[in-house]
């Protein structure tokens, strides 16, 4: 079980290293690389979440110094991916793929290991790609750049969180022998928990001031694509995979500017 570990830096940095691209230099002893921070770094999710949100939002206000509204909220979400290395993207797009693909456990697993993406994939990402673009457009539209940089900041520390309930609430279905996902597993510790929560949540206080209607919404329809693909993934094989988690995160971050667009409206 997790607990926050004696060297938090540590195992922060070890969670930066792995779910984006940010350089993070090494440390003297190689300890960012260690199995046993890695194995900490869940907890810390939702900070990344805040970060890569920071970085979109800043790009996006940047280039709406040059740009049209449409062009700077692509470059906002192409800042996000380039600092993540689309690591959520690729899990969400394989998710589909897989489940889409096969109806048995043993084939659903075999076709999420398989690099390639296929068609099902390919709609999937797309498809995601553009609701994302259209829903940030609209919250742009409405609320400016303050409401839409304070939106991508909740939606990304929010939806980090998916991951982190997921691995809570189901078991680990592949070998944890021969996975990269295999440290990330262990569930986390009541206090881990809290503070996990805490800080993925904290973030969207900030879009009204208090827990008005948009944010309501927001939160509701986050818990909810959440809870709802959990028990997809336990009816279809039992528990999650890594690929599974980053499905999650990326429908429970449409859900959530799609629940802040409802309110605003």
């Amino acid at each position: 079980m997790i607990r926050i570990g004696a060297n938090p830096f540590a195992a922060f940095f070890a969670a930066l290293r792995f779910f984006t691209r940010i350089p993070v230099p090494s440390a003297p002893d190689g300890s960012y690389d260690a199995r046993q921070h890695l194995e900490q770094a869940l907890p810390y999710l939702p900070l990344i979440g805040i970060l890569v949100g920071a970085i979109g939002a800043s790009i996006t206000a940047l280039a709406l110094q040059l740009l049209p509204p449409a062009l700077a909220v692509l470059a906002g979400m192409a800042a996000t991916l380039l600092a993540t290395g689309a690591f959520h993207e690729d899990g969400f797009a394989d998710a589909v793929d897989a489940f889409g693909g096969a109806m048995d456990k043993t084939r659903v697993l075999e076709i999420m290991k398989d690099p390639r993406i296929g068609s099902f994939g390919a709609i999937a990402i797309a498809m995601m790609l553009l609701a994302k673009f259209e829903v940030l457009l609209g919250i742009l539209a409405r609320d400016g750049i303050r409401g839409l940089a304070l939106a991508l900041i909740a939606a990304h520390a929010v939806s980090r969180l998916a991951p982190v309930f997921l691995v809570c609430a189901l078991e680990y279905v592949r070998d944890e022998a021969t996975s990269k996902s295999a440290p990330l597993t262990t569930k986390l510790s009541m206090p881990a928990l809290g503070a996990a929560t805490i800080v993925g949540s904290a973030p969207g206080l900030l879009l009204s001031g208090r827990m008005s209607l948009p944010a309501f919404a927001a939160y509701g329809l986050a818990a909810v694509s959440t809870a709802l693909a959990g028990r997809y993934f336990y009816r279809r094989i039992g528990g999650y995979t890594g690929d599974c988690l980053g499905a999650a995160q990326q429908l429970c971050e449409i859900a959530f500017y799609c629940g802040l667009l409802c309110g605003f409206t």
